[in-house]
């Protein structure tokens, strides 16, 4: 990559068409913009995500919320002011009691669901160009503008993190692509070449004097009655004659045809985000991790997160449903406002917990506005208003603007779609130099709608691929 610098790399989609909508189940009422990014830094998502947009797997969407049935509203809570509810604190109650009795309550959970959205039907999903990928994953960058020769090929490497989560719980690195220049990373060998993939790779000593440091803090804490896995644990085989776990269920092998093993991939494993590590970031760096609550040596639910500059951003959750009534969709909630505490204290600026969005108009979501206090995003100037200031608007209209400064606007609108940047046939180029290439181009009213939905910062930094 040119001059060892980290680009995101999309392709945007538009949103013209309406799809089904999974809250109010209008078959073609929710509409919304679409990019697939092949690769993005965690800063560029930060950014868009304070503008609206969430990512589904790699397909990053924002709804056209004065047109969508369902206007989504970005939601944050600030996880040092955070105060439990009584109905958090019950929930609470109701686990401590599971774990020191072992003993299940009667009846449902609380009914809230995830403290996250299933997006892959709302967003209307759509697949990146087939010609691009030898450009995009494969290809050299050269950045016209610094003169900079062809690079090597931008690859995807691998890393594993485990480390200290919330006790009981155990933190990995979920999926994640290409790590920043400067920063360590396990390559993983492509198939064919390289060491056996069925043996462990080789370790640094940095990493395994890292372990053993959590392993005393472990032992430490297991002293005081928290019990924190550091590890993965391996999944034990069972006797023919024994129900299997959800391990091996969730470990079984299947068809390579098999659909919902890709869609399971795509939206729960597949991530854009790339592994970062900064000297004043978390230890655990910066991306897509699952956290993984243990009981008794069974994985019971899978929190996937996102870690970025300034908050723990949820994405999704999935639990065993013999353990629905323990409300482990709320519970995940409150251990995630907990870990964005710990990792505050490594890192000052990350101290939000973004919980998706919030939909005031269909009631089963309404729950995140109950983790307080919390900020919504305002669709037009995209400041952070307290809830508390929005919701009497939201009872008077679907789609309302935050914002009571008549005069506000949005501080990074776009001025300039010359300087967007793309990447074209393996160059980095603004686009002005674009349409000079390419003479006669007709793309300017979507290159303009893109820029615009992004901003002019991103839209500067952030490579929107051309054909």
């Amino acid at each position: 990559m040119a001059g060892n610098k980290s680009y995101t790399i999309v392709e945007y989609f538009g949103g013209d068409d309406g799809y089904r909508c999974g809250y109010c189940k209008n078959e073609k009422g929710n509409f919304s913009h679409g990019m697939w990014t092949h690769t993005m830094t965690v800063q560029d998502y930060q950014d868009l995500i304070d503008r609206g947009w969430r990512r589904s797997g790699k397909y990053v969407y924002k709804p056209i919320m004065n047109k969508t049935c369902c206007p989504q509203y970005t939601i944050r809570c600030h996880a040092l002011k955070f105060q439990p509810s009584k109905s958090h604190k019950k929930i609470l109650k109701k686990m401590s009691k599971f774990l020191s009795k072992g003993e299940l309550p009667k009846g449902p959970g609380d009914g809230e669901g995830e403290p996250m959205d299933s997006v892959c039907e709302e967003a209307g999903l759509r697949e990146p160009s087939k010609v691009c990928h030898s450009d995009v994953k494969c290809a050299a960058i050269t950045d016209i503008q610094k003169e900079v020769v062809e690079s090597p090929a931008i690859t995807e490497d691998q890393k594993e993190v485990a480390d200290v989560a919330p006790a009981s719980l155990e933190t990995s690195r979920q999926n994640p692509v290409s790590v920043p220049d400067g920063r360590t990373t396990a390559t993983a060998p492509k198939p064919g070449l390289g060491a056996d993939a069925s043996r462990p790779p080789c370790r640094k000593a940095k990493d395994v004097r890292k372990e053993r440091r959590l392993q005393k803090e472990q032992m430490r804490q297991g002293a005081d009655g928290v019990s924190s896995i550091v590890s993965p644990t391996p999944p034990t085989p069972t006797q023919d004659n024994q129900p299997k776990p959800l391990e091996d269920f969730i470990n079984e092998s299947l068809p390579d045809s098999s659909s919902h093993c890709l869609e399971f991939r795509r939206f729960l494993c597949d991530s854009p985000l790339e592994a970062e590590f900064s000297p004043d970031g978390p230890e655990v760096g910066y991306g897509s991790f699952h956290q993984q609550y243990w009981l008794d040596g069974r994985i019971v639910a899978v929190g996937v997160i996102d870690i970025l500059p300034t908050c723990v951003s949820s994405v999704y959750l999935y639990y065993h449903p013999d353990f629905a009534s323990l409300s482990l969709g709320s519970y995940s909630a409150l251990r995630e406002i907990a870990f964005t505490r710990q990792l505050q204290k490594q890192s000052p600026k990350l101290s939000y917990y973004y919980l998706g969005f919030y939909i005031h108009s269909c009631p089963k979501m309404r729950y995140k506005g109950q983790y307080r206090p919390s900020d919504l995003v305002c669709p037009e100037t995209f400041v952070w208003v307290p809830i508390e200031r929005c919701l009497p608007q939201l009872e008077n209209s679907r789609y309302a603007r935050f914002n009571q400064d008549p005069d506000a606007g949005d501080a990074r609108v776009l001025k300039d779609v010359g300087r967007v940047m793309v990447l074209y046939r393996r160059t980095v180029m603004p686009y002005a130099a674009y349409t000079r290439k390419r003479k006669g181009s007709n793309d300017e009213t979507e290159v303009q709608q893109y820029a615009s939905l992004v901003g002019q910062d991103c839209a500067e930094r952030i490579l929107l691929y051309r054909a």
